[in-house]
């Protein structure tokens, strides 16, 4: 996540170029929005599990990222708006899962969307589908966030989790809720309206075809040619979360 946010404000400060960065988490981890409260997450249970915590520098709610590729786009907005960025972004994944043999679609309408920020069935970001992110068969396959830096540059941030297998759904295990019904209610939420590649195609695609059906997916729909950077160094990140006295503080 701190990687992420790097390569926007190097662009932003004209020592970057726009990228598109392909990764996965070990170990497996939450990330949790930029402004969501930790105090959702039960903090304890995921040290027991070793479970990795981590705000993101986008918005959005929590995810649990298992089984999963997460897409990084750093780019310029060229003043198109947060929804045309979306549907730019999501155009060219798209194509990467038709290539990949995924007959997906992306969701138009964002019905009931913004009602539901302050119920249970919130606080996991797969959860519900907003406008332009991408379904199979009415089911949400991929979530992405994004956030603009400022400045005439205009840089964009957009990254997002592919659902390769049903690990995220685990996420149900790590949150603070009310009683057994919230988890039953939650766990149908996620079983009922997502879905991965493994139950699509039948196997686990991510580190075979599914990265090149992306770098392809973008040059098609974009009429680009990547260039491959030096391999980034990894980023060793000390998090600290304390609990006194029932509040929580994340740092």
């Amino acid at each position: 996540m701190r990687f992420d946010r790097m390569m926007a404000e190097h662009l932003l400060a004209g020592i970057g170029v726009p990228t598109l960065r392909l990764y996965e988490w070990n170990p497996w981890a939450i990330s949790i929005g930029y402004n969501q409260n930790v105090a959702e997450i039960n903090v304890e249970k995921c040290a027991q599990r070793s479970t990795d915590i981590v705000r993101r520098p986008t918005g959005g709610r929590a995810i649990l990222h298992a089984q999963e590729l997460t897409y990084s786009v750093v780019m310029y907005s060229g003043h198109k708006s947060v929804l045309e960025i979306y549907n730019q972004i999501s155009m060219a994944l798209l194509r990467a899962l038709q290539l990949l043999g995924v007959d997906a679609s992306l969701e138009r309408s964002r019905a009931g969307f913004e009602g539901r920020s302050r119920s249970v069935s919130a606080i996991p970001c797969f959860a519900s589908s907003a406008r332009y992110e991408i379904e199979w068969k009415g089911r949400k396959l991929v979530g992405s966030a994004q956030r603009r830096y400022g400045g005439d540059r205009n840089v964009v941030l957009q990254h997002g989790s592919i659902l390769c297998g049903p690990g995220h759904r685990q996420l149900i295990e790590h949150l603070v809720l009310g009683d057994q019904r919230d988890e039953e209610h939650l766990e149908r939420e996620l079983r009922d309206k997502t879905t991965d590649l493994e139950e699509i195609l039948g196997d686990t695609p991510c580190l075979k075809e599914l990265p090149g059906c992306i770098k392809r997916g973008f040059e098609i729909e974009w009429g680009i040619t990547f260039s491959r950077n030096s391999e980034p160094k990894p980023i060793h990140v000390h998090v600290q979360i304390e609990q006194k006295n029932s509040q929580t503080t994340y740092e």
